[in-house]
């Protein structure tokens, strides 16, 4: 009983400690692929309104309004102002797919950006690329060109770690439960008898034998004393005739 219960025990344990250490992994992945790892100016920006050419690689691309703030964005996150895209593939080459995919605010001390579009880059090439928008009251508003972070997938195998740790809890807490409706194996039942209660020993009153019993014993000890030469025929049939008669 001791074992199982230990053994439950360890199993709990072992599952909050992977969900402890998915939680963490979780949330310190996610802050640094936001602030650290998120690499949304790699290729670039373009101010707003405004033009520029950027060398982009081939392949999906974010595009971010990235501006100043005074003081941190408060409510639904950062405000994004009517903008306008346009970029020009060089010639003989297709164009770029923009669509437009909203992300979450993201802010660094003074420093706020939102993704706003997703490009589809079909050839590694300079491309021209013209900005506008209503950027009034805005501080230094750009266009950013780059991509998310490369560990992104950590924060689903994190994730994942997480639902596994629920998986292991649920089945320790269900462990423990059948354990605990186990019946206990019953102790064995020992019974003890005084030798002096003849009531307690389930027995009578003890044998005393009669007289005849003992005249039987005393022939079968005489028959034994003639059998094995001590005592002659005639000697043998005296002692039973006094024997017989006493």
């Amino acid at each position: 009983m001791s074992g199982g219960r230990t053994a439950s025990r360890a199993f709990i344990l072992a599952a909050v400690v992977t969900l402890v250490v998915a939680l963490v992994g979780f949330i310190v992945t996610l802050v640094l692929n936001a602030f650290v790892l998120d690499e949304y100016d790699a290729y670039g920006e373009v101010p707003i309104p405004g033009s520029g050419r950027l060398h982009l690689p081939a392949g999906e691309a974010t595009v971010s309004f990235h501006t100043q703030t005074i003081g941190s964005p408060s409510g639904g996150g950062l405000p994004v102002p009517p903008l306008g895209l346009s970029i020009v593939a060089p010639e003989g080459i297709p164009q770029p797919e923009i669509t437009q995919s909203w992300g979450s605010t993201t802010t660094v001390n003074n420093d706020a950006r939102v993704r706003v579009w997703l490009v589809e880059i079909p050839v590694e090439a300079t491309y021209d690329v013209t900005t506008e928008g209503k950027v009034n009251g805005y501080i230094n508003p750009h266009l950013a060109f780059g991509h998310d972070s490369s560990f992104g997938w950590l924060v689903w195998v994190f994730a994942g770690v997480f639902v596994l740790g629920l998986a292991e809890l649920a089945g320790a807490i269900i462990f423990a439960v059948r354990r605990g409706k186990r019946p206990s194996p019953a102790a064995p039942v020992r019974a003890t008898f005084d030798i002096g209660d003849s009531n307690a020993a389930g027995v009578g009153d003890p044998y005393t034998p009669t007289d005849d019993g003992v005249r039987l014993e005393q022939l079968k000890t005489l028959a034994g004393l003639r059998d094995s030469g001590a005592l002659t025929e005639a000697e043998f049939e005296a002692e039973k005739r006094r024997l017989l008669n006493t």
